[in-house]
């Protein structure tokens, strides 16, 4: 530092400016959502049925950044399966950058049982890093441990 009171006021006022633009931009400058990951929400419905072999489909709606996208889904799980069930599983997606993103092969370890009604929930990743947690009520009967694939193609 300078030897002069003159010459530390100097340096001590240039390093203060200095720390408040930093300070500015790293605390005011908003991140804006074309590079942030924003939520979604995910809506679908199930229709699926198995003896060992599972097979599943049905459709959906992923609302993501103010906007509704269709998708159809279709699966298949193998393991100990045995009956069918109807449901409705909601819940949320996170990891989606682009809207490329969601759709995809999507896989899950899990199992689950009902008898008349239940509540089921899955927890699903995909290759691009999107996952989903899903929950919701189903009817019909089923007992599963298995291992699960979803395709999932936007409409």
């Amino acid at each position: 530092m300078p030897r002069n009171p003159e010459g530390r006021q100097t340096v001590l006022r240039t390093c203060f400016t200095g720390f408040a633009a930093i300070a500015f931009f790293a605390f005011a400058v908003p991140v804006t959502p074309s590079f942030a990951q924003a939520p979604a929400f995910v809506q679908l419905k199930i229709v699926k049925a198995g003896l060992l072999v599972g097979a599943g489909a049905g459709s959906g709606v992923l609302s993501y950044r103010g906007r509704n996208y269709r998708f159809r889904w279709s699966g298949i799980s193998l393991g100990v399966t045995a009956g069918a069930t109807v449901g409705r599983l909601e819940g949320s997606a996170s990891g989606i950058r682009e809207i490329s993103d969601f759709a995809g092969t999507y896989s899950s370890v899990g199992g689950g049982a009902s008898l008349v009604g239940g509540v089921g929930a899955v927890h699903l990743r995909n290759d691009k890093g999107v996952t989903m947690e899903l929950r919701g009520p189903r009817g019909g009967w089923e007992f599963a441990a298995n291992l699960s694939t979803i395709t999932i193609s936007m409409n």
